[in-house]
């Protein structure tokens, strides 16, 4: 057999294909690492797709991979170590890319896979933004299918790892995975240190030829003209080939394109995601125009492209978009590297001539990373999780990766000052234009939590707990008053200044390289917010003020809930107290009220525990601490909250009832009653008001006795029916006694217990005997306690048994005279 250096391409990917069915994965690991550091580029090129697809797996989700989200170190922890080390930033399938990017080869990626807004731009012949695809695009040839981008080795890896969160989500799981520690998130932990170094600089890659540097990707020419959304194709074209530094450049700006590069993958595949309303709400009004012009103009002309029609473009920016839990949370592990990667920012310098002779592409690159490439679109996907994401627990991850985003300051390398006592760090002044610039992020987002906190269930303790968090982060000291600041600089009346009017479209989130040509800083803090506000917003945009009237009441409204939880957790914890105490030893020879009557009085949230009730106890009163503080709610404000709960006890210290209408049909709930049921806040009680021979068999009760108590009482009051109609119709002592023992006269009082129709509570039935009492597993354990205790005296079963019916016949007389209303047997 040839050596390794003279084996075909097709050769060699056969040769590995059929390694992946006998070999196990350790051992397939080590094969490909001798392949990758013995063949030359020339005859890896033809495997590289094939291997990025096996480790990420297909576009589709069809082919899983290696399956690295679901891949742990707990569970499978020899593929876990070997899977990391592969794929290592200075591990074997890196050198495998930058050998392949020493030759410039180009990968083909389609471009029906990319995020939904970018794939009907594309195919609409409207030019994205982002540098990341500019001088990419390539028409297929003559009979081939759809779009493709022409990426480089690095760029064509980084879309794999990236779009592989997106795709794979149907991945076969045998066990419970934490998404926290997968090598996925493992994975992209490493890249981010690797590629955005919070400490030093980017690692340079390791070089095949001796004393050279991998070069970065050069300029190349369309393959097809595009317009630009964001700003006119001319310039931004320009702005791209600037971008592009040269081989022999400073070896730091050569270098940096795969720090750019990573990020701008990263947040294209994981963030750009929304509808069409949202998509055109971001462009500009003249913008717009433009863009509208440029296809009709390409409409009307006969090109042989596949670009889609409009219609069809509609629908592809309507994208079905759902993130996972998974997909939050590293979009999570990203802001927070972010932050530290910008908070990482060397000091400038006093003289303005020391910072342009010192400052490296890496520290400008710091500089502009969150609001350039991040803000925009984590805004709005921050939107689409308030307003798509279920009204349950898993909401909390998207809640902290929102919170985490807010508080930069959390990431910053200075340590707060030791103190003995556990005060709340105030917020520096500082991160004041940090606030104003991202003013949306805190005001507009918070009224989108305060309208999903009004629709949960806040006696939950997960519930409780998103509220809390919430409310202590913005209840931080110095923090409101600089989103108040805020809010102040954005309302402030807009000064008529001509030469910043061309300014009021600019975004603040330009999408070409960190290295092009910026605007001029704006000193103004007033136009800083507008800009911002109106470049996320669009120019008609209504801007609801964070501590206004509006927002006020709905704080107002969720302190309420908040009073009204609390009643309901502290109700839930006495009635499970009392059923605790009810279910002693003892409990088993007496009969509780709710057992005679047949009702039921538990609740869904007894399950939780009493923990679970002191927590969410705790949470609520710690948030509506911190609400106060936020929104200087007075005492006066509280009492008047207090009141209007609607958590009051009534006479008889019972829960009242929802809130009702009284008609001729009985009890109508109102929209407010319906409210407090579906929240648990009220209910009511519910009872068994027809026959108490029919009713359903209790867990008291033993089954086989009732079923043949029934039908030897059945039995008797067929036969005897007439007889008992007799006795109890007389008038003397005798049928007195018989009324007391064989009727169940009407209810004196007509109680409330559910909103039925009134004549099922006045029901009678005749004369009969009911003998299901003793299939009470209570009465028959105190018969045989009877017994038992009986023998010891030495009373034997037929006398126990006169003595029995003996002492019942005399209580029966008793009660018959003073209570004859009463039903003992009734249970």
């Amino acid at each position: 057999m040839a050596g390794p250096h003279l084996q075909q391409p097709s050769f060699l990917l056969a040769t590995l294909k059929a390694d992946c069915v006998n070999k196990p994965f350790a051992q397939r690991c080590r094969d490909l690492e001798t392949v990758i550091e013995e063949l030359p580029a020339k005859e890896l090129h033809g495997i590289f797709p094939w291997l990025v697809e096996s480790i990420f797996g297909s576009l589709d989700g069809i082919i899983v991979g290696w399956n690295l989200r679901c891949l742990q170190g707990r569970t499978n922890p020899n593929e876990y170590s070997v899977a990391l080390d592969f794929l290592d930033p200075s591990g074997p399938m890196m050198k495998l890319v930058y050998k392949l990017q020493a030759e410039e080869y180009r990968y083909d990626f389609p471009v029906s896979y990319l995020p939904g807004p970018v794939k009907a731009s594309i195919q609409e012949q409207v030019l994205p933004e982002c540098s990341l695809y500019h001088n990419k695009v390539q028409f297929p040839a003559s009979g081939g299918l759809g779009l493709n981008l022409a990426l480089n080795p690095f760029e064509y890896y980084m879309f794999y790892f990236a779009i592989s969160l997106i795709t794979q989500k149907n991945s076969p799981v045998t066990h419970h995975v934490s998404p926290s520690n997968s090598a996925y998130f493992i994975l992209v932990d490493t890249y981010l240190k690797c590629f955005l170094p919070t400490e030093g600089s980017v690692l340079p890659p390791p070089s095949s030829n001796p004393g050279g540097a991998i070069p970065s990707p050069t300029p190349r020419s369309p393959a097809v003209p595009f317009s630009s959304y964001g700003m006119h194709h001319t310039s931004l074209l320009k702005r791209h080939i600037a971008h592009q530094p040269s081989v022999n450049a400073d070896p730091a700006s050569q270098e940096i394109w795969r720090s750019e590069t990573l990020l701008q993958i990263f947040v294209e595949m994981w963030l750009h995601h929304y509808s069409l309303e949202m998509y055109q709400k971001m462009q500009s009004p003249h913008v717009k125009l433009e863009v509208l012009h440029y296809r009709l103009s390409i409409s009307s002309k006969h090109h042989g492209s596949p670009a889609q029609s409009s219609y069809q473009a509609l629908h592809a920016y309507q994208e079905s978009f759902k993130p996972t839990e998974e997909h939050v949370l590293v979009v999570r592990l990203l802001v927070k590297h972010l932050h530290a990667f910008s908070n990482s920012l060397k000091p400038e310098p006093l003289s303005p001539s020391a910072h342009s002779h010192t400052a490296s592409p890496l520290e400008e690159f710091k500089r502009v990373v969150i609001p350039r490439f991040v803000q925009e679109k984590l805004y709005i996907f921050l939107q689409h999780c308030f307003g798509h994401w279920p009204l349950d627990a898993s909401f909390r991850a998207v809640l902290e990766m929102w919170l985490s985003y807010l508080q930069p300051w959390r990431y910053a390398p200075e340590k707060p000052p030791q103190s003995t006592e556990p005060l709340p760090r105030s917020v520096s002044e500082k991160w004041a234009a940090f606030i104003q610039e991202n003013l949306l992020m805190y005001t507009k987002l918070f009224v989108g939590f305060l309208n999903r906190a009004l629709r949960t269930d806040l006696v939950s303790p997960k519930n409780a707990l998103m509220v809390f968090r919430v409310a202590k982060v913005f209840a931080q000291p110095n923090l409101a008053e600089m989103i108040l600041k805020g809010e102040q600089l954005f309302l402030e009346p807009e000064l008529v200044i001509p030469h910043r009017q061309h300014r009021l479209f600019m975004s603040p989130t330009l999408g070409g390289s960190f290295l092009s040509s910026r605007s001029p800083a704006v000193t103004d803090a007033s136009f800083k917010v507008k800009s911002h506000v109106y470049s996320l917003e669009g120019q008609d945009f209504q801007y609801k003020q964070m501590f206004g009237t509006e927002v006020r009441n709905l704080v107002l409204k969720l302190a309420q809930l908040i009073c009204q939880a609390q009643q309901t957790a502290k109700s839930i914890s006495d009635h499970s107290a009392e059923t605790m105490a009810s279910q002693s030893f003892f409990s088993w020879f007496r009969f509780t009220p709710s057992e005679v009557n047949g009702s039921y009085t538990g609740n869904d949230l007894d399950e939780i525990g009493q923990d679970s009730i002191k927590k969410t106890d705790e949470y609520l009163e710690k948030a509506l601490e911190y609400l106060c503080q936020i929104f200087k709610l007075s005492e006066a404000q509280l009492t008047q909250m207090m009141m209007k709960c609607g958590t009051a006890q009534d006479e008889n210290g019972k829960k009242q009832l929802p809130d009702c209408i009284a008609s001729e049909n009985g009890l109508i709930l109102t929209p407010l009653g319906r409210y407090q049921i579906i929240n648990g806040l009220r209910r009511f009680e519910l009872q068994y008001q027809g026959d108490t021979e029919l009713q359903p068999i209790r867990s008291y009760e033993n089954a086989a006795l009732v079923r043949l108590l029934f039908r030897l009482s059945s039995a008797l009051n067929e036969r005897f029916a007439d007889q008992m109609e007799v006795l109890c119709s007389r008038d003397d002592f005798v049928g007195r006694l018989c009324r007391y023992h064989l009727t169940n006269p009407q209810l004196i009082q007509k109680i409330r217990y559910s909103p039925v129709v009134r004549d099922r509570t006045s029901q009678n039935w005749g004369p009969r005997i009911s003998l299901r009492f003793l299939a009470s597993y209570r009465t028959l354990i105190s018969l045989l306690m009877i017994y038992f205790l009986a023998s010891w005296f030495y009373v034997g079963p037929v006398g126990c048994t006169f003595i029995i019916l003996t002492g019942y016949f005399l209580y029966a007389v008793i009660m018959t005279f003073f209570f004859e209303g009463w039903k003992p047997h009734e249970h």
